[in-house]
């Protein structure tokens, strides 16, 4: 019996259904919202998540994705924000939920533009930046989470009998290929709703 983190990734063209969940529903609007006047964009697949109980697993610290092995072109895989639709109950520590580290998004930030947009590759996807105190993020199904591309994030033990099933998917504004480092250097670039005028 397999127990654990298991992560497949689906090509949205074979699976339409999937990625509908994100794009053919109100979450894509929010999401949207949050980048506007930018065109957002979802990469074509979806990661589909699960942790398996019973799984004790505690994350000592999180990290950020696209960076182990970086594309063909040598860039790093960064992109606007994580997108993930809660399937599962994680209402409750403990349930598989998504593990983050409030502020780090914004040290993250701090960090590359002190030591230039490129030394995202040598973190490895840990960039060396205080952490704090882990945030285990609850949510019930049907539910949508929205993050910033450098929130640091993990997965949390599931000590519940429900396995964790969560789809999470990559979006980016439509530039961001060109301005990935002014976007990994400052962490509001892509997000101006978020920007006070």
């Amino acid at each position: 019996m397999h127990t654990g983190h298991h992560f497949y990734f689906e090509d949205a063209k074979n699976q339409p259904l999937l990625m509908g969940m994100l794009t053919q529903t109100l979450a894509w609007r929010y999401a949207q919202q949050l980048v506007a006047p930018a065109e957002l964009q979802a990469r074509p697949q979806v990661q589909v998540a699960l942790t398996f109980p019973p799984h004790d697993h505690r994350p000592g610290r999180g990290h950020i994705d696209g960076i182990t092995p970086p594309e063909d072109d040598g860039r790093p895989g960064t992109f606007t924000m994580l997108a993930g639709i809660v399937l599962s109950d994680q209402t409750r520590d403990d349930m598989g939920n998504l593990v983050v580290w409030p502020g780090t998004h914004l040290r993250t930030a701090d960090y590359l533009r002190e030591h230039g947009a490129d030394a995202i590759l040598s973190t490895g996807g840990y960039p060396p930046v205080e952490y704090g105190d882990p945030v285990q993020v609850h949510a019930a199904p049907g539910d949508l989470i929205l993050a910033s591309y450098l929130l640091s994030h993990n997965i949390s033990a599931n000590t519940s009998p429900v396995i964790r099933r969560t789809l999470c998917y990559r979006l980016h504004v439509r530039d961001h290929r060109h301005n990935w480092r002014r976007a990994v250097t400052d962490s509001l670039a892509e997000f101006p709703a978020t920007q006070s005028t």
